[in-house]
């Protein structure tokens, strides 16, 4: 495994593949309180790996859930609610960048201390608060360059190697055959390595 593949590695969300067996869990009664009650921090979270800004975050996830709520009754109860959401997620995202590049905002020095930051819950009593500073830095290291990728290739690789979704899966929720997903994976991971050095390069000469 490379120091990318490492990066991407130690970030993935902690019990990921657990939260996802119970995500994939649907039931036949399924509701929008259901879905809302269960997978609004995962969509929120999602959102922020896929570019929305921090300040977009709440108006990016009500989005999502406005659209969630208008499919709902064409939704295929046999089919994983998760990454039917994340390919929502994934369109709003698109847009809400749109956007931000549509207003060509002035980016103060205020907003691009928000885009490095990285939220991160207080340490767990026994865990070093060194190894804590460590992780949140890798994280602040993976999302600037994350913003350094096209949104397409971000997006799958976000869902694949971070969420952990098979690629089947994304396909479904994109819309989007699995050999172009295979091709903007290994392109992305090719971009994402060239960003992450380049973020390091530009942090040591700081």
């Amino acid at each position: 495994m490379d120091g990318t593949a490492a990066l991407v590695d130690r970030v993935a969300p902690t019990g990921s593949g657990a939260s996802r067996a119970t995500a994939r869990t649907v039931g036949t009664q399924l509701t929008f309180a259901d879905i809302y009650d269960a997978h609004f921090s995962a969509v929120w979270q999602a959102l922020r790996r896929l570019g929305v800004w921090e300040r977009d975050l709440d108006d990016a996830a009500h989005d999502v859930f406005i659209v969630v709520h208008r499919r709902l009754g064409d939704f295929d109860d046999g089919r994983p609610v998760r990454p039917w959401l994340l390919g929502i997620a994934a369109k709003v995202a698109s847009e809400f960048r749109r956007r931000a590049q549509h207003r060509r905002e002035v980016v103060s020095e205020d907003v691009q201390a928000e885009r490095r930051s990285v939220p991160t819950a207080t340490p767990a009593h026994g865990v070093r608060a060194d190894r804590a500073l460590d992780d949140k830095e890798r994280r602040a290291l993976l999302h600037r360059a994350l913003d350094a990728l096209d949104h397409d290739r971000r997006t799958v690789l976000v869902l694949h190697d971070i969420e952990g979704y098979a690629m089947p899966e994304i396909a479904s929720a994109l819309d989007v055959n699995m050999n172009t997903l295979y091709a903007r994976l290994r392109q992305a991971r090719i971009d994402l390595k060239a960003a992450v050095l380049a973020a390091q390069a530009a942090g040591s000469t700081r």
